[in-house]
Formats: C-alpha cells, structure tokens, sequence
C-alpha cells in the first residue's frame, strides 16, 4: 500500500482520480453516519453506499474513525477558508460575517460529510478530537473577533463577543438537525435567512448594510421561512 501511495506522489492524474474516490466515500460515508448512526454504520455498509468492493475501500481508509476523522477535517478546513477569505475582504465588518455564516451553513448543509462532522463531536478517539478541537478553537476565534472588530467601529450593539459568537455557531450547526433535502428551502436559502436574521440583530442601525440580493429575493425567502413554520413549527420542512 506504502508503495501504491508513492505511485500516485508521481502521477498527477492517478492522484486526482484517488482523492475524487475518496471525496466518494466520504459522501457515502457520512451520509450512513447521519442516517444510521455511526456505531451501528460499518465498513461494508460504507462500501456499498459508495459501490466499491469491501476490500477495495481499505486502499482509502484503514478503517471506519478514520473516515469520521477526515469527514471532520474537511469540514472545518473548508471554514477556516472562508473566515480567512472574510479577513482578506475590504468591506464592512457586517459583510464579512455575512460571508462566514453564508459559508458555514452551505458547508454543513450542502456537503454530506459537512453535516457528519457536526453531529458526530464525541465518536473519535480522544488523540483526534483534540487535533480537531484546536481547529474548531481557531474558527471559533476568528468569528469571535470579527464582531470584537464590529462592536468596536460602532457596527454592531455592544455585547459579550464569546456568547455571541458561541449564540451564531450554535444556531448554525443545529440546522443539521432539522434540515431535510427534499423541504421547501434549499441550504443556500436557509444559509442566506440566517445571515439576515443573526446579523440584522448585532447592527447598531439595522439598515446600515444593504444585500447584494434584490429585494424581491429578500421577501421570497423570508415568506418560505414563514409559511414553512406556519405549517410545521417543529422543522423548516
């Protein structure tokens, strides 16, 4: 196996095509984590939600933790670039934040692998959730310093930055728990209410930040989000 890897260090194109296959499986692989629980998910499972042979799939992961592991990893990688595009961004602190929660739930919702990074926090042997955690600690971090940069220019209402950055990511990541493909609202749409919703709460003068989105776009979704509610308080299904 040592020697396949050092195969595709040397072989552009073998290598793209490996880590295509195992984007595949970790598709697979977290949608069975979501819908079966991880305990009672194994590797055969695995293999066959992402049509490759048991054996064949042990050429990509050595193992079920493993998989979780890398389902986590990408996730949050793909946050800490977005918070890192917001920081790079010339525009107001608002804006920036807009970008992160847009990013965030697009991650968590749009990628399967994103919502299992997110339900399952405690399944991981204790030396990967600690990698893990100090990444978790990093994104937490920036968000929080994004509204400490807020509430100073006067965007924002003065508030504690670690509840309120605690309070968004909170709110973001349940959305796992509810969501549903097949609902009324698409994960760009929930991501872009959110975005409204938690900003439009921090702003000192709430119409100091204007959408890029027209109006019109801004009462289509806010009326899906109300009648969804209207009929089912539980869910936005």
């Amino acid at each position: 196996m040592q020697s396949s890897h050092a195969n595709l260090k040397g072989n552009g194109r073998l290598r793209r095509r490996y880590l295509a296959r195992r984007l595949e499986i970790l598709r697979a692989a977290g949608e069975k984590f979501r819908t079966n629980g991880f305990a009672e998910t194994g590797m055969r499972d695995i293999a066959e939600a992402a049509s490759v042979s048991p054996g064949n799939l042990y050429n990509y992961f050595q193992g079920k933790h493993e998989i979780l592991y890398f389902c986590q990893d990408n996730s949050l990688d793909r946050m800490l670039a977005s918070l890192e595009k917001s920081r790079r961004l010339r525009a107001a602190v608002a804006a920036r934040l807009r970008l992160v929660i847009v990013s965030h739930v697009r991650c968590v919702l749009d990628e399967v692998e994103g919502s299992a990074a997110h339900l399952l926090t405690s399944a991981l042997p204790a030396r990967l959730q600690r990698t893990l955690m100090a990444k978790r600690d990093r994104y937490e971090e920036g968000v929080r310093q994004l509204i400490v940069a807020g509430t100073r220019s006067g965007e924002f209402i003065p508030c504690d930055p670690a509840l309120v950055a605690r309070a968004v990511l909170g709110a973001l990541n349940w959305s796992v728990r509810w969501f549903s493909p097949d609902g009324s609202l698409t994960a760009s749409e929930i991501a872009e209410g959110f975005a409204d919703y938690l900003i439009r709460g921090l702003l000192a003068k709430p119409n100091a930040v204007r959408r890029v989105e027209s109006a019109g776009d801004r009462r289509l979704v806010a009326q899906k989000i109300s009648s969804t509610r209207a009929a089912n308080p539980a869910s936005a299904r």
